[in-house]
């Protein structure tokens, strides 16, 4: 399809979205560990914060509203507390919401628990059974107007069940109905990175700031020690001997092993956050003049991007075909 994404986007700016699915609450525990229970061979995690998000197509209308368009949102949540919780989540985003209450089933929550920035358990509540048909018909009552069906990413499954299909280029999906992004799809915004420009900008004071952005090890990417103090050496020799200051961001994928590293590597010269900190994360974007991101995460260098800012990639042998990140790679450097 010949129209950019953006032209695509805004062509739905006057459109209503229709959203049916699964709503729940997402909660994060975080913390660390630093003993073993007693009680069985288990760490025992000391909670330092714990984060509540919109998840399952909560998510999807939290992703929406962010692009002004008119969301209609139908779904089944329990008639508990934690219902309320979603519901006042969704009170705080552009969302026209049709909630049906169930009192036989409890709100879907997802409880993951990190520590030292791995996760280390998730505990799911939920009741998995057929709707009665007196729920069925008022989810029908809410949603019988015409719905635009639009999937993100990859479905899987025919692209005909769909009327519009957003998916990043680099996943190679072709059809007439499918909308090509050139990086990945996310939910930062400029808006939100302006309003965190004073998380951090006391710790500077005046200097040129290079942000180095950490993931973490998957299928294709170790993180070797090795690796890491290549990546090091690099920001050191391009960065700081000509006078910049690092802030150093690790993302929930990136262990302990790997912030202590870079700890032991500056010798506490740098501003190095040790925890998950959004607000942290989207101040080290306002501030730098270059960002460096690891290349494990098309997400994380899709985020990067929308600053405008020069990105660089840290690049690591992968230990498996990364035909996907290649392609990404390439789509970036021909922007």
């Amino acid at each position: 399809m010949s129209q950019n994404i953006s032209e695509k986007i805004l062509s739905l700016l006057n459109t209503k979205i229709f959203c049916l699915g699964d709503l729940m609450l997402d909660k994060y525990i975080i913390g660390t560990t630093n003993r073993i229970s007693p009680e069985g061979p288990i760490p025992v995690l000391d909670i330092k914060k714990e984060i509540n998000m919109l998840g399952g197509v909560g998510n999807v209308v939290r992703n929406l509203s962010t692009l002004a368009v008119e969301t209609h949102l139908v779904s089944l949540l329990g008639n508990d507390i934690i219902s309320k919780e979603v519901e006042k989540k969704l009170d705080k985003i552009s969302v026209n919401k049709n909630i049906v209450k169930d009192a036989n089933r409890p709100t879907i929550t997802k409880s993951r628990f990190i520590a030292n920035n791995q996760q280390i358990l998730r505990v799911d509540k939920e009741k998995i059974f057929p709707i009665s048909k007196s729920t069925e018909k008022k989810i029908y009552e809410c949603s019988k107007k015409k719905i635009l069906n639009i999937h993100i990413q990859d479905p899987k499954v025919d692209f005909n069940h769909f009327d519009f299909i957003v998916a990043p280029e680099h996943d190679n999906l072709i059809g007439e109905n499918v909308i090509n992004s050139k990086g990945a799809i996310h939910y930062i915004t400029k808006d939100e990175i302006e309003k965190a420009n004073s998380y951090l900008s006391d710790k500077i004071k005046n200097k040129k700031i290079v942000s180095l952005i950490l993931g973490g090890p998957n299928k294709y990417y170790n993180f070797s020690n090795e690796e890491l103090t290549k990546i090091f050496n690099k920001v050191r020799s391009n960065f700081i001997s000509i006078g910049y200051k690092i802030i150093i961001i690790p993302s929930m994928r990136t262990p302990q092993r790997i912030i202590d590293k870079a700890k032991n590597f500056y010798n506490g010269d740098q501003i190095i956050i040790s925890d998950v900190d959004k607000k942290a994360y989207l101040s080290s974007l306002k501030l730098a003049n270059h960002i460096v991101v690891t290349c494990d995460s098309t997400s994380m260098i899709s985020e990067a991007a929308i600053t405008g800012k020069p990105i660089y990639i840290a690049d690591m042998p992968p230990i498996k075909n990364n035909y996907r990140f290649k392609k990404f790679f390439e789509l970036f450097k021909s922007l």
